[in-house]
């Protein structure tokens, strides 16, 4: 597994783009895990995700997209489903 292999050299930083994207449930569960796993150790993440639930449950702080641009930056205690969905679809 190429995941394996990156982990192995223990990097700081992992960009995962949509990295539940396409899996059965159990297998997105132990993604997450992971993720959360990783994050505990100190490793950042950089998280790109149109899953909104995947978003709030991984995320300190999420910037949203609208139209190519950042429309907003939530930090943990703000970040809602309406925050979110608020800045992403009004311009």
């Amino acid at each position: 597994m190429e995941i394996a292999r990156w982990l192995g050299r223990e990097p700081k930083l992992l960009i995962l783009d949509e990295p539940t994207k396409g899996v059965d449930v159990g297998a997105k569960a132990e993604i997450n895990q992971i993720i959360v796993r990783l994050a505990t150790e100190g490793r950042a993440i950089l998280l790109v995700s149109s899953e909104l639930p995947e978003v709030l449950a991984l995320s300190d702080r999420a910037l949203v997209m609208r139209a190519g641009r950042i429309a907003g930056e939530l930090n943990r205690a703000s970040l809602t489903a309406e925050r979110v969905m608020t800045l992403a679809t009004t311009a």
